[in-house]
């Protein structure tokens, strides 16, 4: 019969967490939260925590609180491909604050830049998925076209880079082609 190791010795699975940020009734500005859905139900029973929010600025900050990694899935306006197309970026990649008028104005990577500032506890490793839109202002639940095609392959990124992190066995995500740039 093997040793048993102590409960202080067993190493907890990392605290991760995915955030799909959006509004679900403003059309593709919710590719976040439709993200996010879909990933709850692959990641059920998994030491990971999916989130949605429609927070920005500084409030968002209270969601990655306690975390180690985190996924971040949002709506971007790049125009440098078409709708659909999904970018990988790191957190000071994010597209800046150019103006605010508050705190609550204030982009993602403003907000994180900020937080480290300020010495606020964030994951030390973020991932931004970003997925390039068409329309962010019409009320609709649901995406364009193209961005709804895009989901299984945002999902098939999160899978993937929770992989890379030892959190999912590398099995639990499928091999496809990429759009990411």
């Amino acid at each position: 019969m093997g040793a048993e190791v102590p409960v202080a010795q067993r190493r907890a699975p990392p605290r991760v967490v995915v955030v799909g940020l959006g509004n679900p009734i403003l059309s593709d500005d919710g590719v976040g939260i439709f993200a996010a859905r879909l990933l709850a139900e692959r990641l059920a029973g998994a030491p990971v925590t999916v989130a949605e929010s429609s927070l920005g600025g500084m409030r968002f900050l209270d969601l990655l609180g306690g975390f180690e990694r985190a996924v971040i899935v949002d709506a971007i306006q790049w125009r440098r491909g078409p709708p659909g197309t999904t970018y990988r970026l790191s957190a000071s990649e994010a597209v800046p604050t150019v103006r605010a008028v508050s705190f609550h104005d204030i982009s993602l990577g403003t907000a994180l830049a900020l937080g480290e500032k300020l010495g606020i506890q964030l994951p030390s490793e973020i991932a931004f998925l970003a997925v390039e839109v068409e329309d962010t202002v019409t009320v609709h639940e649901g995406c364009c076209p193209a961005v709804e095609a895009a989901l299984p392959e945002v999902v098939r990124q999160v899978l993937e880079q929770l992989a890379t992190w030892g959190v999912l066995p590398e099995a639990s995500c499928t091999r496809r082609g990429s759009r990411n740039t």
